[in-house]
């Protein structure tokens, strides 16, 4: 469940199985250390298991880990950011990259009255029916869906265009 890091065999390799982090490596289950160029797709930016983040962790899950409610935590959080980005007036918490992502595109779909999205091929952007239209590599997907269960609906309202490539977003609009 740790797409894409799982997907080795699309590659011709195996699956790293990790034991236990520390600081920027990984420990596989053979104890060969890795350098931790993942970070756990953003959250361990500062690395793993360092003191004073463990300590922390550790008091704030005695106080409770989730309650389906609101927090004061969530009000800090909120305003550290909108402190950060001053153009930003409101801040949604949300569970996951794709439900940040499906909130940010229903917000721009309300705002512009637009269905349409540019998402980039072969990217991941999350795990919504919109977002994995071409989410794989390949001339065979090309603005098809490629996971099976997404509705082929899906892809005329979806536009892939190619990472780093301005002309084909420009075409793509």
């Amino acid at each position: 469940m740790n797409s894409p890091v799982r997907a080795f065999t699309g590659v011709g390799g195996t699956p790293l199985f990790i034991e236990k982090a520390d600081g920027a490596y990984l420990y596989d289950v053979d104890g060969k250390a890795y350098i931790d160029y993942v970070g756990s797709w953003g959250p361990m930016v500062l690395g793993h298991n360092h003191p004073a983040i463990r300590n922390a962790v550790i008091e704030a899950a005695e106080r409770g880990l989730s309650f389906g409610a609101p927090t004061e935590m969530e009000v800090k959080m909120a305003e550290l950011v909108t402190n950060l980005v001053p153009t930003m007036d409101m801040v949604r918490m949300v569970n996951s990259g794709t439900e940040a992502t499906m909130s940010a595109i229903r917000l721009a779909r309300g705002f512009t009255g637009r269905d349409k999205i540019i998402k980039f091929e072969g990217c991941y952007h999350g795990h919504a029916d919109c977002l994995l239209v071409k989410a794989g590599s390949g001339a065979l997907t090309l603005g098809q869906p490629n996971s099976p269960g997404v509705p082929a609906d899906f892809a005329k309202h979806t536009l892939t265009c190619t990472y780093n490539d301005l002309t084909s977003v420009r075409g793509g609009v």
